[in-house]
């Protein structure tokens, strides 16, 4: 199992769009890929599951993957939510 702590660089008032481009980011690799805020553990595939994240600007999360793109899957999905303009 791959992780990484990312910080979220998105706006405050971000709406679905961020959260949508991140399901496409993870459906593109076959390692099943997770985003841990909190207390909760969010399937990154799922649009309604990173939907009830509710994550915001400077909110810190955890991205875990596991499986053979696993690597890659996290440093493109962190890079995207930490590098958000």
């Amino acid at each position: 199992m791959i992780s990484k702590n990312v910080k979220v660089n998105l706006p405050a008032d971000a709406e679905a769009r961020p959260v949508a481009v991140t399901v496409q980011i993870a459906s593109k690799y076959e390692s099943r890929i997770f985003i841990v805020s909190g207390d909760k553990k969010i399937n990154a595939k799922s649009i309604m599951g990173m939907m009830s994240l509710g994550f915001g600007q400077g909110d810190e999360l955890v991205i875990e993957a596991e499986g053979a793109d696993a690597e890659a899957a996290v440093e493109e999905i962190a890079n995207y939510i930490e590098s958000r303009e």
